[in-house]
């Protein structure tokens, strides 16, 4: 059941993507309900994938390399189709529901076994601060990818290409737009995030290296990019490369954290 849900869910994600790209093969108009519809259903089965896992352990799917990766795939559909219905185009689908299908198949490859976790008050502070972080790291995803086709579609306008990119991606105003608001939304719920992760650490059980190293970085890249916009009157195409080097940065230092075995504890 479970392996099936989540093969459902990759599948969905993968042909939203590939419904996103007819416009670019064929002259149609964006298939709006269609990638939307493929990214519902997707969601859908990967929900069900994820409340059978919780079933089976007894407990939220959030700790451990595999159920963290599950997780996050689905905030990262879930933020792509909020995203998606609100702006009323299918473009970020390209980037971004590629990510989601690959982070549930490394996912169902490593094991959907969650870590133990504790019980009561104990067990709820823990789950929320990594859920906020989460939240918050598919919110900058989001920002990344906007920052990145502002990037090549202003590319494409300056070099007058009016090509296949410049017709069907969405106006610069409308990236620009989506990358403020999620970089603000991803700010917020790290920076909720981490302030639960440290009075949780201070109260139940201490951070290891590893974890501290790897929220900082995160926090202070959503920080950076917020307050550049908010206070340092950042223009689009600064904060669509912020956006961009920063996500892909944490990303990297992720990466490197877990090939190095700084794994240790229950988040990530």
């Amino acid at each position: 059941m479970i392996a099936i849900a989540h093969f459902i869910a990759i599948s969905l994600y993968i042909g939203a993507a590939a419904l996103a790209a007819t416009p670019f093969v064929r002259p149609v108009s964006a298939p709006v309900r269609g990638v939307v519809a493929l990214l519902a259903g997707g969601i859908v089965s990967h929900a069900a994938a994820l409340a059978s896992v919780a079933r089976q352990a007894h407990q939220a799917p959030l700790t451990g390399l595999g159920p963290a990766l599950s997780f996050a795939a689905i905030v990262l559909a879930v933020t792509l189709l909020l995203t998606e219905v609100f702006a009323r185009e299918v473009t970020l689908t390209l980037v971004a529901a590629p990510f989601a299908a690959v982070a549930a198949t490394i996912a169902n490859i490593m094991g959907l076994h969650p870590l133990l976790e504790p019980q009561g008050v104990e067990g709820v502070w823990l789950v929320s601060h990594i859920a906020l972080g989460f939240a918050g790291i598919g919110a900058l995803a989001t920002a990344a990818a906007a920052g990145a086709m502002y990037l090549i579609e202003r590319r494409e306008l300056k070099s007058r290409r009016f090509g296949a990119i410049f017709r069907f991606f969405p106006p610069l105003e409308t990236l620009d737009r989506v990358n403020h608001v999620a970089t603000l939304a991803g700010w917020i719920a790290l920076t909720l995030g981490v302030v639960l992760a440290a009075t949780y650490s201070m109260t139940y059980e201490p951070a290891t290296g590893g974890k501290i190293v790897w929220a900082v970085a995160a926090w202070l890249c959503a920080s950076a990019i917020a307050l550049g916009r908010l206070l340092g009157g950042w223009r689009a195409r600064r904060a669509a490369i912020a956006s961009s080097v920063g996500f892909a940065a944490v990303v990297v230092l992720y990466v490197a954290m877990r090939a190095a075995g700084s794994h240790a504890g229950m988040f990530l």
